[in-house]
C-alpha cells in the first residue's frame, strides 16, 4: 500500500534506503513493543476492496500466522484469517475483445516480510561472504494487501491480462505504487491442469509459484507449469490432485523454469491464533458510505465511455486512462476548454466537431512522449489543460502545423507563454499567403527537376513524388507553409506541368 509509514509502526516504507535502516523495536519483534493500527493502510485496503465489488465486514480482526523465515524477525506474520476485511467480490477484465468476470474470493491486510538476498552479484558488490544470503529488513512491517481469486482463470494469457489490470486499478485508485521493480506488487499463481480422456477428467495438484515480480514471468511461468504437469501426468497416472502433494515452486528466470521449493502448507500448518495486542476494527457505516460515494470512476468503466463518447479507439483510449491524473487532463481538454474555450460542457457531438481525434492524437504522439522521456506522467508536466486545448487548437484551425506543434510543446515545458504567444516568436505561424506559397512550390519543383520526370515515366509513383516535394516545400518555408495549402499547389503546379 502507498502509505508514508509501516502497518504496526512509524517506521518509513521507503524503497531505496540504506539496508535495515527503516527499523524499530515493533518491526523488529523486540520483547515488549506494542503494534498500533495504520489507519491510513486500512483506509486504502477497503478502497481496493470496495473497486473488487467486495462485501466489506463490519468487524475483521488480525491473526498471528506462525511460521519462521531468516526475514520475519518475529518468527510470525501479521495477517487475517477467517475475518478478512473483504471477501466475495469481482472484478471485471477484457479478454479477447469480451469481458470477463473473475471471482475474488477475499482480499485481506498483512505486514510483509524483509527481503533475501541471494545472487551472486550482490555479494560481490558488497564484499559479503560467498554462499551467504544478505537480509534486508526495511521492507518488514510495510502494509501489504494479499488479494486472493476463485480459480476463474483459464489460461497463461489470461492471467496476464488480469494481473495488468490489476496493477492499472490499484494505481488508479492511488492505494499502491505498484512498481513491481520496487517490490509493491507480486503475484503467486496457484496452477493445476484439467485433462479431458476418453471422456473422464483428470486433474493435477496444486503448484503455487511464488514472488513472481514482471508480467512478463506471469505469462512464462505459467504456461511453464501448464507444460510441467501435463507431461509428469503423462509419465505417471496417478500424478493426479489429492493423490500427489501439492507444492510450492519457484521460477528461474535464467532457465525460463519452474523450480521445487517445499511442499504447500495448508493453513493448520501455520498455527492461526488471534492477535493478542491488537484490537478487532469495526467498521463505521457513516465512514463507509463516505469512500463509497468518494469512488472514482474506475478505469474499464471510463474506458468504454470514452470510446462510445468521443468514437476514439480502443487502443488509444487504453493509453489515456492508464494514469487518472491524466486522464482527468484529457477530459478536461476535450469536454471543456477545447470543446468551448471557456469551460463550459456542450453536446456530444459539437465536441467532436471541434477535434476529440486530433486531441487524443497529439496527447499520446505529443505529451505522452515528452512525459515518457522525463520520466513522469503527462499530468506531471504540469502545463496545463487550457494550454494544451491552446496547442491542439492551433493545428485544428491550421495556424500551425504538427510539425510546429512539437516544437511549441517543448517550449512550453520551460515557458509560461501560451502556445499561441510561442507560435508567433518562434516563426512558427503558418503562412497563407497564395504568392508566397506559390513561390515556395516553384523553387521546390526547380531545385529537383527529377520529379516531373519521375511522375512522367510512372504516374504510380506520383503520390509518393508530391509528398517528398511537400516536405522540401516545408523545408524551405522552416515549417512555415501551410501543408494543406501546399499539397493542393503542389498538385496544381504539376498538372500544369504534366499537361
Amino acid at each position: 500500500m502507498a502509505t508514508k509509514t509501516k502497518l504496526f509502526c512509524g517506521c518509513a516504507a521507503e524503497f531505496g534506503a540504506a539496508p535495515n535502516s527503516r527499523l524499530c523495536p515493533v518491526c523488529l519483534g523486540l520483547p515488549g513493543a506494542l503494534p498500533v493500527m495504520n489507519r491510513q493502510a486500512f483506509e486504502y485496503a477497503v478502497i481496493a476492496g470496495l473497486a473488487l465489488n467486495c462485501t466489506i465486514a463490519e468487524r475483521t480482526k488480525w491473526d498471528r500466522k506462525s511460521y519462521y523465515y531468516p526475514d520475519m524477525p518475529k518468527n510470525y506474520q501479521i495477517s487475517q484469517y477467517d475475518q478478512p476485511l473483504a471477501y466475495e467480490g469481482w472484478f471485471e477484465v477484457p479478454i479477447d475483445g469480451e469481458i470477463k468476470r473473475v471471482r475474488i474470493r477475499r482480499a485481506h491486510l498483512e505486514e510483509d516480510a524483509g527481503k533475501s538476498i541471494h545472487d551472486e552479484g550482490h555479494r560481490l558488490q558488497t564484499g559479503a561472504t560467498p554462499g551467504c544470503t544478505l537480509i534486508d529488513l526495511n521492507r518488514a512491517g510495510t502494509p501489504l494487501l494479499e488479494i486472493v481469486t476463485e480459480p476463474d482463470l483459464e489460461s497463461a494469457e489470461q492471467a496476464y491480462v488480469f494481473c495488468t489490470e490489476l496493477q492499472r486499478l490499484v494505481t488508479y485508485l492511488g492505494v499502491s505504487e505498484g512498481v513491481m521493480q520496487k517490490g509493491q506488487m507480486r503475484f503467486e499463481p496457484n496452477v493445476n491442469v484439467a485433462i479431458v480422456k476418453d471422456g473422464v477428467e483428470y486433474r493435477t495438484p496444486i503448484a503455487e509459484i511464488k514472488n513472481l515480480n514482471s508480467f512478463r514471468a506471469v505469462r512464462a511461468a505459467i504456461d511453464y507449469e501448464t507444460k510441467r504437469q501435463y507431461e509428469q501426468w503423462r509419465s505417471d497416472p496417478g500424478y493426479l490432485l489429492n493423490e500427489r502433494p501439492n507444492e510450492n515452486r519457484g521460477w528461474d528466470d535464467n532457465r525460463q523454469a519452474t523450480v521445487f521449493q517445499r511442499g504447500k502448507e495448508a493453513a493448520h500448518d501455520y498455527r492461526y491464533f488471534p492477535e493478542p495486542d491488537l484490537a478487532p476494527v469495526e467498521v463505521d457505516r457513516q465512514w463507509l458510505d463516505g469512500l463509497r460515494e468518494a469512488m472514482p470512476e474506475l478505469p474499464l468503466a471510463r474506458r468504454a465511455r470514452l470510446v462510445e463518447q468521443l468514437a476514439l479507439s480502443e487502443r488509444d483510449v487504453d493509453v489515456i486512462v492508464t494514469d487518472r491524473a491524466t486522464a482527468d487532463l484529457f477530459e478536461a481538454v476535450v469536454w471543456h476548454r477545447f470543446a468551448t474555450g471557456e469551460g463550459t460542457p456542450v453536446s456530444p457531438a459539437h465536441r467532436l466537431e471541434t477535434g476529440a481525434t486530433l486531441a487524443v492524437k497529439q496527447f499520446i504522439n505529443l505529451w505522452c512522449k515528452l512525459a515518457n522521456d522525463r520520466g513522469v506522467t503527462p499530468a506531471e508536466l504540469d502545463i496545463g489543460a487550457d494550454r494544451i486545448a491552446g496547442l491542439v487548437r492551433l493545428v485544428d484551425e491550421g495556424t500551425v502545423s504538427a510539425t510546429a506543434a512539437n516544437r511549441i510543446a517543448e517550449a512550453m515545458l520551460d515557458s509560461s507563454d501560451g502556445p499561441a504567444e510561442l507560435a508567433d516568436s518562434m516563426g512558427l505561424v503558418q503562412v497563407q499567403d497564395q504568392a508566397q506559397m506559390a513561390a515556395w512550390v516553384n523553387q521546390a519543383i526547380e531545385d529537383n527537376p527529377r520529379a516531373i520526370e519521375t511522375i512522367r515515366t510512372n504516374p504510380k509513383k506520383a503520390k509518393a513524388t508530391e509528398g517528398f516535394l511537400s516536405g522540401q516545400v516545408m523545408k524551405l518555408s522552416k515549417g512555415q507553409a501551410d501543408p494543406k495549402l501546399a499539397g493542393e499547389l503542389i498538385r496544381e503546379r504539376l498538372r500544369d506541368l504534366l499537361s
